[in-house]
């Protein structure tokens, strides 16, 4: 599609093979434009020790570790619990289960771009960022340029620009929009839980636009909390095994299966580290900002061993990215 763009793109089979094959980004992506990766490649400056580079992708990588091994890979029994074990989860079990996969998918991803980043950055390669404290947003347009924001302007780039994008009115605008989140979600797997998944979204920022268009304004905490529901709502079709499992968690989180104040699942101890992550996503710097902004020091040094040392001895039984299966 480049190619039949701009007719002057030519890379020698070498180069283009490189820029295929450079392992970091392979497996999960972030998804990267030969643009920005190829030229890199002939730049001298890659060709030098840089020991910022070097001190700012270990402490990426062990974050990125810490995310996975640490967090997300304490929620994901608690996500099995009620996604694949209960059977009508009430409202607690429900919810209890239905933010650990919020956190679980996040921390799991974004440990993983983290990881990828701090690899690049290790060859003197910078790759572009993939998050950007998407669960700060306070509106779902805002969300999707903060969550996975290389998939983002992928499907910008090549399906919602070429289907007109907003130059042919308003009407195809948000039909544009439903195509393109829609096929986005088919892009994550052929089945009815990533169609809904997409086109939930894509109603999300058809409703979002509309209400730009109107010029109504809601309270920034207002509408992070309603951007946090909705987005998390929509997680439930994304991590279902089927739409009849979507439907009882759904249920569940709508109370129609019960309340009981002695859930059967969640723990006090998965509440209590739901809120800390809650307060964790909500307050603290992303690894973005630790990597544009640390400075090798020996603070630094001492946070990245203490990271790498917990990290590695928490590797018990290492679980799989849940990004590799798309």
């Amino acid at each position: 599609m480049d190619i039949y763009r701009d007719r002057t793109i030519k890379y020698d089979f070498i180069t283009y093979s490189l820029f295929v094959l450079f392992f970091p980004h392979l497996i999960a992506g972030p998804i990267v434009y030969h643009k920005e990766i190829i030229p890199q490649f002939t730049d001298q400056k890659t060709f030098q020790v840089n020991y910022r580079n070097i001190s700012t992708g270990i402490l990426l990588f062990f974050i990125g570790l810490s995310k996975k091994v640490i967090i997300a890979d304490y929620f994901s029994p608690h996500v099995s619990a009620v996604f694949d074990l209960a059977e009508h989860p009430t409202f607690i079990d429900a919810w209890a289960g239905t933010l650990s996969y919020v956190m679980q998918i996040y921390f799991d991803f974004s440990g993983y771009t983290d990881m990828a980043l701090g690899l690049a950055y290790l060859f003197n390669i910078k790759m572009p960022n993939n998050f950007d404290s998407p669960y700060q947003s306070n509106n779902i347009i805002d969300f999707w340029r903060r969550w996975h924001m290389t998939l983002s302007r992928f499907l910008k780039d090549y399906l919602y620009i070429p289907l007109g994008g907003n130059r042919l009115g308003k009407p195809r605008k948000y039909f544009n929009l439903m195509v393109t989140m829609l096929l986005g979600g088919l892009w994550h797997g052929a089945g009815w839980n990533f169609v809904i998944w997409g086109g939930l979204h894509g109603l999300y920022l058809c409703v979002n636009h509309g209400f730009r268009a109107i010029k109504m304004e809601i309270h920034w905490l207002m509408g992070r909390l309603i951007t946090f529901t909705a987005v998390s709502v929509a997680w439930i079709f994304f991590r279902a095994k089927d739409l009849g499992n979507a439907l009882n968690v759904l249920y569940g989180c709508a109370g129609l299966n019960g309340i009981n104040l002695h859930p059967k699942y969640a723990t006090k101890a998965e509440v209590f580290y739901i809120l800390l992550a809650l307060i964790a996503v909500n307050v603290l710097p992303n690894s973005n900002y630790l990597a544009n902004n640390i400075k090798p020091q020996l603070k630094w040094l001492l946070f990245t061993i203490a990271l790498a040392l917990i990290s590695l001895t928490m590797i018990d039984n290492p679980s799989e990215f849940l990004y590799f299966q798309f």
